[in-house]
């Protein structure tokens, strides 16, 4: 009877088949016999042996010749009429692209046209949707560029404005006396550095400076 444990019908499996495929070369060998074997375990693998003097297609071509039977008109039959079946569907589906960009209107009916203009709206609708996520996504990504750029822009004006309230930003001491004048041409305050000779002093006026 079958054994329950699966371990050991595992091992009883591998170990009998074995035997088998050893006993079917030996009757290839010693007896010139043609023999094939197919097994499937349990597991669905497939196990197979067949004698290095034929092809397991050539059997079954013997096979069919000496019982008179044709194994392969059935799954013909199958096949055909699969493909069939597929043939229908793709015809179906030409039409209803068709359909769908205006042509071939005049075999439907009244329900078919509705239906059909109902599947055209539900389709523009996904579309939109596909169509404004994308565009959303896009937005977002403009607006988490722009907040960078603006941050940027805050930190150099900040840096700026640092710069201004400091009286002797940009002065220079090398190998000379500088004095600073401030000007306010265009409205605005600017400093700017002169070199002067070490026993000039001239006395500025806050109206300018050059």
């Amino acid at each position: 009877k079958r054994i329950e444990n699966q371990t050991n019908r595992q091992v009883t499996y591998s170990k009998r088949r074995n035997g088998l495929f050893k006993k079917a070369h030996e009757l290839t060998v010693l007896c010139g016999a043609k023999v094939s074997i197919i097994m499937i375990s349990s597991t669905q693998k497939i196990h197979e042996y067949i004698s290095p003097t034929t092809t397991t297609k050539h059997l079954f071509d013997q096979y069919q010749k000496a019982v008179g039977v044709d194994l392969w008109i059935s799954n013909y039959e199958k096949m055909q009429d699969h493909l069939r079946k597929l043939k229908d569907i793709n015809k179906n589906l030409r039409m209803e692209i068709r359909q769908r960009m205006g042509e071939s209107l005049n075999d439907l009916n009244y329900d078919q046209i509705v239906n059909l203009v109902e599947d055209v709206d539900d389709s523009l609708r996904k579309i939109r949707e596909k169509k404004y996520k994308v565009i959303s996504n896009q937005i977002e990504t403009s607006k988490k560029k722009l907040r960078n750029v603006e941050e940027i822009h805050r930190k150099i004006l900040v840096e700026f404005d640092a710069r201004q309230e400091d009286p002797h930003y940009g002065l220079v001491d090398n190998e000379g006396d500088y004095n600073s004048v401030l000007g306010f041409p265009n409205g605005g305050p600017r400093i700017i550095a002169l070199r002067m000779p070490s026993n000039h002093h001239p006395n500025l006026h806050s109206g300018g400076g050059s």
